[in-house]
């Protein structure tokens, strides 16, 4: 059973072995991913020309329940942009708010800025910079 959505900087730290990464890995087994976030981190692999199929391995390896992006979350991530619109949350970010809140999941992320933006659970994966 799922826990957890991933957001995209939650997987790119992953996959980068940034800091927070060591809280990401246990959580994979339960956890899912939007293919908005999906698509996010994979450009921003593309972009620096890193191999793309570490992506797939990891996600293959961890159990890691891919999930499209459908109309109710689409709805959902518009709505949001009313409570997160001062703080500067994404498309991107919005869609693994709307997954989180659709399915009753924590959202976990490495942006300090989702935390109290919304009524959703939110685990941040390192600590906020002062």
């Amino acid at each position: 059973m799922s826990k957890y959505a991933l957001d995209s900087s939650a997987l790119i730290a992953l996959l980068n072995a940034e800091p927070g990464a060591s809280v990401v890995a246990p959580m994979l087994a339960e956890a899912v991913i939007s293919t908005v976030n999906l698509a996010e981190v994979a450009t921003k692999f593309v972009d620096r020309d890193i191999d793309r199929a570490e992506i797939w391995s990891v996600l293959t390896e961890g159990k890691v329940e891919i999930v499209p992006f459908t109309e109710s979350q689409a709805r959902l991530a518009g709505e949001l942009r009313r409570e997160t619109r001062s703080r500067g949350l994404s498309l991107g970010d919005r869609a693994c708010l709307a997954l989180a809140q659709e399915r009753g999941l924590t959202a976990v992320t490495a942006d300090a800025a989702w935390t109290g933006a919304t009524a959703v659970p939110v685990s941040l994966i390192r600590s906020a910079k002062p």
